[in-house]
């Protein structure tokens, strides 16, 4: 079992910055690899950032490419997403996600956060 907690998210104006955090726990969460996803009003949900656990691959949705960086801290078990020069089309909820395989946009996480909410304003 894994739980993930987000932090971060917020209102923003275009063209700014937010950090979100993701703290992982659980027995077994050296296991696991994580990443980002969001899902945006009446749209699915999306791949966004991935990360090895090593912190040497990571991989981006095109849409985020340049803006959005995603780094870990295997000592807190917690992964970040710096995301600068925010667009309205930025405007989700974020979830961090887990799973015992690299995340790709395909894939299926095992585990979800509760999401937090990102709202930039045009």
């Amino acid at each position: 079992q894994v739980q993930l907690v987000e932090s971060g998210g917020g209102l923003v104006q275009t063209g700014g910055s937010l950090r979100l955090s993701c703290a992982a726990s659980g027995p077994t969460v050296s296991s696991y690899k994580m990443g980002w996803f969001r899902q945006a009003p009446g749209k699915e949900r999306e791949f966004v950032a991935a990360i090895s656990r090593s912190g040497t691959f990571t991989n981006y949705a095109d849409s985020v490419k340049g803006r959005f960086i995603i780094s870990g801290d295997n000592a807190k078990n917690t992964v970040y997403l710096q995301m600068n020069n925010l667009k309205p089309e930025d405007t989700a909820v974020y979830y961090c996600a887990a799973e015992r395989s690299f995340i790709t946009s395909s894939g299926e996480p095992d585990y979800w956060g509760q999401g937090t909410q990102v709202t930039v304003s045009s």
